[in-house]
């Protein structure tokens, strides 16, 4: 560590009598006079001991700001590789939990009917406010993830899930179990954070095959939850599907705790930096690096404008950024009408007699369309990698080739819902036919998920977090909405004496998905159009070319966290500097020295 501990210095000259020598960056003007009056103060200008501590420590009172480039190595983009997939594969079963508990309450709404008095289609306001309020959750935890790491953000959210379930599975009214639905689906952190970890570890070039089996665990949770579901519905009372959320949700936290170490860059920054001076210390070598969250005071980090900024971020994302806006709209509204033609199952597969139990396994095809989608990604994001490789200049082999391969999946969106609406109208027409079909759905509801994801991730990197939010939101509120709507859909399309009205909902959401099938060859072609026009997502990119095509942790400027900027007051993103001078914020802005 000896080496690392020099080298974490290089500009410090300590046997200056008063100022830094800075070999390859100077600080800036301001701090440089800061220096000279701190030599030199006049009458009407104090100095604290701290101040004067931290000088005769260091030799200057400036505090450097220690870079990506200063402890990459350290970094989780350098984690190994049996450490980064050990840390995913514990990430997958956090989030199959999550989506698991979107899905599996929607086996007890006869059970909550029946025991509440309440209509069935009350009781699906317990699946759809907590979709409705997973949504803003997300929106919510997700940029907290980015600002105090993803390894307590994610603890917390895992043991308020759990919390609330208790009072779900013991509501003695019905008003007690729509409050805690609402307040589990508000605690839920959801895949903008478990997808901004796969950009902690993974350069945006080599992140695809990370990203693919995160947004796997995604989709795959909910279609576990009705198999799981249907077999409770059939032996057990309803309360049994929030208590098996709860067994699940705990096991998870107890995994993630022990096995999951933080990811986040900022965060890891602070904690070398600390290091390398506790080791400076040990061997007499003061060391005088620090990490980006330790220049700017808890107060001003956490000032009410600061918390309002971060809540704020996914949000104006979502509305200002159009890369976010389209990719966001395309997936939620083909998620949504996914989730329309899951509520007809029950409808359905009552025509060939189907006990509960079986119609949850009838989600099995649905699944196993995820996973040949999953596995159809591997040669297209090798594909993909290879363009990349071959035209590093060119923007759109850079960004647009991620949605190559979706080109030719979107269409089995309107293809499997017309298949499946003619071949589920007539119980004579067997079974098989309908879920194979479901399992064409399936297809193309991952590669939306899936093309999507990866295109934000590497166009927002260090926001990702908060970008993907913006997905996330679209996909559950929608699905939360047209929860309710969903059965009268299937069963009032035209009439329910109509022989074929189930095969007519199937078929208006078909043609609903041919356009939005349409909008995918929209973004591909204009893809480079739409970046130009989401200032955020150029000045990521500029900074990225600047460190060499590293993805860099945090920029200042449009979303908040100016107290994490690696590149703030106009300096180049990743290069090094006298980020902070000690109790300078003050004076910069005043122009005196700061008082104590």
């Amino acid at each position: 560590m000896a080496e690392q501990v020099n080298s974490a210095q290089p500009r410090i000259n300590h046997d200056a009598p008063g100022h830094a020598d800075v070999e390859s960056e100077k600080p800036d003007d301001r701090s440089s006079d800061l220096d000279r009056r701190l030599d030199n103060p006049t009458n009407n200008e104090s100095i604290s001991d701290e101040d004067r501590r931290f000088f005769e420590t260091y030799g200057t009172y400036d505090r450097y700001e220690i870079t990506e480039e200063d402890c990459y190595d350290e970094l989780g983009f350098s984690y190994p590789s049996w450490k980064k997939w050990m840390i995913l594969s514990v990430v997958f079963i956090v989030q199959v939990s999550m989506n698991f508990n979107t899905s599996l309450y929607s086996n007890a709404i006869d059970g909550v009917s029946e025991e509440f008095k309440v209509s069935a289609q009350s009781a699906r306001l317990g699946a759809a406010l907590f979709l409705i309020f997973y949504a803003f959750g997300c929106e919510l935890w997700a940029p907290w993830s980015e600002e105090l790491g993803r390894w307590p953000i994610l603890q917390l959210s895992l043991f308020f899930v759990n919390i609330t379930q208790i009072p779900v599975a013991l509501a003695p009214n019905f008003g007690t179990l729509l409050a805690f639905r609402c307040l589990g689906g508000l605690a839920t952190a959801g895949g903008s954070v478990t997808l901004g970890m796969v950009a902690d570890m993974w350069e945006a070039d080599v992140q695809q095959y990370a990203v693919a089996f995160i947004v796997f665990s995604s989709v795959g949770g909910s279609v576990l939850g009705p198999i799981v579901g249907g077999f409770v519905e059939q032996f057990l009372s309803w309360r049994w599907n929030i208590w098996i959320q709860l067994i699940f949700g705990g096991a998870v936290q107890i995994m993630h705790f022990f096995l999951v170490p933080e990811t986040r860059t900022t965060i890891l920054m602070d904690r070398i930096a600390k290091k390398r001076r506790a080791e400076g210390e040990k061997i007499g070598k003061p060391v005088n690096v620090w990490g980006p969250n330790e220049l700017t005071p808890f107060k001003d980090r956490f000032s009410m404008r600061e918390i309002l900024v971060t809540w704020v971020r996914p949000f104006r994302m979502f509305l200002t950024e159009p890369i976010v806006l389209v990719l966001s709209l395309l997936s939620g509204f083909s998620d949504a009408l996914i989730f329309m033609f899951l509520q007809s199952y029950s409808l359905v597969y009552k025509q060939w007699n189907f006990k509960p139990y079986a119609i949850g396994l009838a989600f099995i095809p649905i699944g196993i369309g995820y996973l040949i989608a999953w596995l159809s990604f591997f040669p297209a994001i090798r594909r993909n990698i290879k363009e990349r490789k071959e035209k590093p200049g060119d923007e759109r082999a850079q960004y647009e080739s991620r949605l190559w391969w979706l080109l030719y999946t979107a269409p089995c969106l309107p293809i499997g819902l017309i298949g499946f609406a003619w071949t589920s109208s007539n119980p004579h027409i067997h079974w098989i036919g309908s879920m194979i079909f479901s399992s064409i759905i399936g297809i193309a509801n991952y590669a939306i998920y899936m093309a999507t994801i990866d295109y934000m991730i590497c166009a927002y990197g260090p926001y990702s977090a908060s970008a993907t939010g913006g997905n996330g939101w679209s996909r559950d509120f929608l699905a939360g909405v047209l929860t309710l709507p969903a059965t009268p859909f299937y069963q009032n399309i035209p009439s329910s004496s109509n022989p074929n009205h189930l095969a007519y909902a199937s078929t208006i959401l078909a043609c609903i998905a041919a356009l939005l099938v349409g909008a995918v060859y929209v973004i591909y072609w204009k893809g480079p159009v739409l970046r130009k026009r989401s200032p955020f997502a150029q000045q990521l990119a500029g900074a990225r070319s600047d460190t060499g095509g590293r993805r860099v942790s945090t920029v200042p400027g449009l979303y908040g966290s100016r107290h994490n900027s690696i590149a703030s007051g106009g300096r180049v993103p990743g290069s090094r500097r006298g980020s902070l001078v000690r109790g300078y914020s003050e004076a910069s802005r005043t122009g005196g020295i700061p008082q104590r």
